[in-house]
């Protein structure tokens, strides 16, 4: 994407709009300078100390996932292939959310582990826990690249700097405020940078519609250029690749909607992070139960502008109708838009909230690559039985380490004109199978220790296969153009990782029982998994599964009217 170095598309910004961005990159340092004055240990820099409220934590579990892949990706999919991308939102996102706050926090945050592979640990052993801790690890720098070189992308679009140079003052920033704080620096940043975010994107939302007419407007002119599925959710055939109507939507429903999705929010140690650092029981399964409701809104101002640009930006028409683009992808879209719609002024907020929301990404995934490296990795089989200041200095060189790596990972996501494309490739890879080790070991309590890990390895290899089986630079053997692959090898990666866990079980040994209270669901007491009616949990509003029970109705009523 080096086009966006070309001077005819620099952003026009005037001396407000750079005052804005530095009075925003003013604060987001200041929180990393207070909140430094909290950490004492190394539970204070990974966990936040256990001690922060519900919608705090909620707030930041959204946050967190609103990166550049978020933004550039969910804006780059409304372009291309426009309403069906709300999958990734409603069905792709929602039930997992509300699954993890009702049903799988009580063990998460009930048996005080300090990471998700550390709870694998417990119900499997070295062998699951080393697995998961490494391949956590690889991916969470991987991500971490792909919001990097997003945000190095609009420094260069803005300023004019060069991609390698941007990619260093981006990484600086966010290390800066990290590596003071910790984890309480990132989620206080990322309760900003999720208001920012918003504060950007919604005047783009309303400009945009007012510019075409409003939805009816919109609706009119995409219905001209012949795009009459960009205006229906179902059956997406064009979103998945699968031509087939009926196999499209089991796609959906199966591989982004279960595997993809539960994969995700249930098992990713970058979003169970934040709820692991709420002060009770209660608040940390509401967490991602209070960052739903958000989740289910937010398609309205990241997939309409992309839907917007469509219709406006005379290269995203280009891309559509396949001419030439003057070597525009996707990916610019949310920019471009900007560019076009966004006064001065206006312009800084929107480019602020831009960078607000890729900082958040790199936030997320450098502060739990951190705690993983630390806890599950330098503390189990390294390092082990030290002082807690040693942990503590390792959780900050392991930021700085991280935060390295990731500026090499960066380029990798050059390579790919639509960065969803790369990101459902890497979860597939990595969360699908983990999901299915996490299902099949949480409800059956006979799934033995060496079932843990071998098959997370086979859920991972056979996801690897549908890539490269898929990707026309390597075999190009399987017709599934854009984010089908990545459906159908999550498919591949779950199913295949209960057959062996369940083949292998049959013939290994069992973990005791007395080792999996609060583990498996059957050997876990119901007063461990219930809501708590005392003190700061008190009150019939903080019910998580009255909570969780609203925003399935409301992300149903939302499928109703523009299903």
């Amino acid at each position: 994407m080096p086009v966006l170095a070309q001077a005819d598309l620099r952003l026009d910004a005037n001396p407000l709009d750079y005052v804005l961005l530095v009075i925003y990159f003013a604060v987001v340092l200041g929180i990393g300078v207070m909140a430094r004055r909290s950490v004492s240990t190394s539970l204070d820099f990974l966990l936040s100390g256990r001690s922060l409220p519900a919608w705090v934590t909620g707030l930041a579990f959204i946050s967190a996932n609103l990166g550049a892949i978020e933004l550039l990706g969910m804006a780059a999919n409304g372009a291309q292939y426009g309403l069906p991308t709300v999958h990734y939102y409603w069905i792709g996102a929602i039930p997992a959310m509300v699954f993890l706050g009702l049903v799988m926090m009580p063990f998460y945050y009930g048996s005080k582990v300090r990471s998700v592979p550390e709870f694998l640990r417990r119900r499997f052993g070295t062998g699951a826990h080393l697995v998961n801790a490494l391949s956590f690890a690889l991916a969470q720098v991987l991500i971490a690249g792909v919001n990097l070189y997003a945000l190095a992308l609009l420094l260069n679009l803005l300023l004019g700097w060069p991609i390698p140079l941007s990619i260093v003052i981006a990484a600086l920033v966010v290390l800066t405020y990290t590596t003071l704080g910790g984890l309480s620096a990132a989620i206080y940043n990322e309760v900003l940078q999720f208001f920012v975010i918003v504060a950007a994107l919604l005047p783009l939302t309303i400009v945009g519609l007012h510019k075409v007419g409003g939805w009816n407007g919109l609706v009119d002119k995409l219905t001209a250029k012949g795009a009459g599925e960009e205006l229906g959710a179902w059956p997406a055939t064009e979103l998945t690749g699968i031509s087939n109507p009926v196999l499209s939507v089991i796609g959906i429903v199966f591989g982004l909607g279960f595997v993809l999705s539960f994969g995700y929010w249930t098992t990713n140690f970058a979003e169970v992070q934040r709820a692991l650092s709420a002060k009770s029981m209660s608040a940390a399964r509401r967490t991602p139960i209070i960052g739903a409701f958000p989740k289910a809104l937010i398609p309205f101002i990241i997939i309409i502008p992309g839907m917007i640009a469509a219709v406006v930006i005379p290269q995203v028409q280009a891309l559509n109708e396949g001419g030439d683009a003057n070597g525009i992808t996707y990916n610019e879209t949310l920019p471009l838009l900007i560019r076009e719609l966004l006064p001065n002024g206006m312009l800084g907020i929107a480019i602020t909230g831009l960078l607000a929301s890729f900082m958040a990404g790199v936030a997320a995934n450098v502060s739990s690559f951190n705690t993983v490296f630390t806890y599950d990795l330098w503390q189990d089989y390294v390092r082990k039985d030290r002082p807690d200041e040693y942990y503590l200095r390792v959780g900050r060189l392991a930021t700085l380490g991280g935060t390295i790596i990731a500026i090499g990972t960066a380029f990798i996501a050059s390579g790919y004109g639509n960065i969803m494309d790369y990101i459902q490739a890497l979860f597939s890879f990595f969360n699908a199978p983990l999901f299915a080790t996490f299902i099949l070991g949480m409800f059956w309590k006979r799934m033995s220790a060496a079932a843990g890990w071998i098959g997370l390895v086979a859920g991972t290899l056979g996801a690897v296969v549908i890539f490269v089986m898929a990707d026309p630079k390597l075999l190009g053997v399987l017709d599934l153009p854009g984010q089908g692959a990545s459906f159908v090898g999550a498919s591949v990666a779950f199913v295949l990782d209960i057959v062996v866990s369940v083949v292998v079980t049959m013939f290994t040994k069992p973990v005791p029982e007395k080792q999996l209270g609060g583990l498996v669901y059957s050997l876990t007491p119901k007063a461990d998994r219930t809501h708590s009616t005392t003190g700061d949990d008190a009150g019939w509003y903080r019910s998580p599964a009255l909570l969780g029970g609203g925003v399935l109705v409301l992300t149903t009523a939302l499928y109703i009217i523009f299903g």
